[in-house]
């Protein structure tokens, strides 16, 4: 399950009862799915890192907030991702999914997953 940055605030984290202390972060990159029709028919790419490991239940999520790259128009990505997926050598990911914000008359759904957080260690 991902979370939109609108449910809760990832500074709610921070307050008494959460460490202080640098966790993790994960890179991302993908694709928002097609939009509009005939020659408006387009997506938007985007990619940059995650916010730092916010914990939740037995897990953790990340917040991501980016912007697509531009195509006459860009669009806001504000999401939290899924708790992490485990994929083996104490490695993790997470999934994403949401959409898009309204711009240009239309939004852009997506899906991805998050690439394994420190890779070389």
């Amino acid at each position: 399950m991902t979370y939109n940055c609108n449910d809760y605030s990832e500074y709610e984290c921070y307050k008494d009862n959460c460490p202080r202390e640098q966790t993790h972060t994960h890179e991302f990159l993908g694709s928002t799915k097609l939009a509009e029709e005939c020659d408006e028919r387009h997506n938007h790419r985007f990619a940059g890192v995650t916010g730092q490991a916010i914990p939740r239940g037995n897990s953790h999520i990340h917040k991501i907030e980016v912007r697509t790259d531009f195509f006459d128009h860009f669009h806001k990505i504000c999401v939290f991702t899924g708790p992490a997926i485990f994929v083996g050598d104490g490695k993790h990911v997470h999934l994403v999914t949401g959409m898009t914000t309204l711009e240009d008359g239309h939004r852009h759904n997506f899906i991805f997953t998050t690439l394994i957080e420190s890779p070389l260690v």
